[in-house]
């Protein structure tokens, strides 16, 4: 009865009021990025955009954009929760809200946000509600946080065109992702920054619904 219960709690976003309390001081991370060697937490060059996705285990989801072309620096850490610097431990029992996240740091003059939302929306299932694969839990749900107004315009309509492309090639799902302004992030611990360089034959998860996402039709509103 107690692993059902714990189960269950992982599988729903807490109340503020069950929120575990976290602490005031950021957990300890890695200064730079495994790979470029940039400053994981900036400065970061002017000109440089920001966005956030959750889908899934971050270990993979960070490398798919790393290797992209066109952005800077990527970070995992925990998101769209309520626990102030929550440690990973805190987040896998479920009661801090957050989600498993990745920050992208993009030259938008070199890789659009629009072919991010692409890699976003093939890279993972996002009609899979508070899981991803095996892994099952709140930190595992598919969300996009926004830093703009234009980001957010694009994300929905991403969104909305994927629900048709989905429902065209047969998948019956519906798509579970959130899109929510960015709130704070909270950096993940160091061991957790660009895992799969460090541990090449590491843990993975995710994988997509195999459907290509139409993002090319993605336009937004005319200032």
């Amino acid at each position: 009865m107690f692993i059902i219960d714990m189960f269950s709690k992982k599988m729903k976003l807490p109340s503020a009021e069950d929120a575990l309390p976290g602490r005031s001081e950021p957990i300890p991370t890695a200064a730079e990025h495994f790979i470029s060697h940039r400053p994981l937490k900036g400065p970061f060059p002017r000109g440089l955009e920001q966005a956030t996705f959750g889908m899934g285990c971050f270990w993979g989801v960070e490398r798919k954009f790393w290797r992209t072309e066109g952005v800077y620096v990527t970070a995992v850490g925990y998101a769209a929760g309520i626990t102030p610097n929550p440690t990973y431990q805190e987040v896998c029992t479920g009661q801090t809200g957050h989600n498993e996240v990745v920050l992208v740091v993009f030259d938008p003059a070199v890789v659009s946000y629009e072919a991010l939302l692409k890699l976003f929306w093939e890279g993972h299932d996002p009609t899979q509600g508070m899981r991803q694969g095996n892994d099952m839990g709140t930190q595992y749900r598919s969300g996009i946080y926004t830093s703009t107004d234009e980001q957010a315009a694009a994300a929905a309509a991403s969104k909305a065109l994927y629900q048709e492309a989905l429902k065209k090639a047969g998948h019956k799902g519906t798509i579970s992702t959130e899109i929510l302004p960015a709130a704070e992030f909270y950096y993940a611990e160091d061991y957790h920054q660009q895992y799969l360089a460090k541990n090449p034959r590491g843990y993975c998860g995710g994988g997509g619904t195999g459907v290509a996402c139409p993002v090319e039709k993605v336009a937004l509103p005319a200032e």
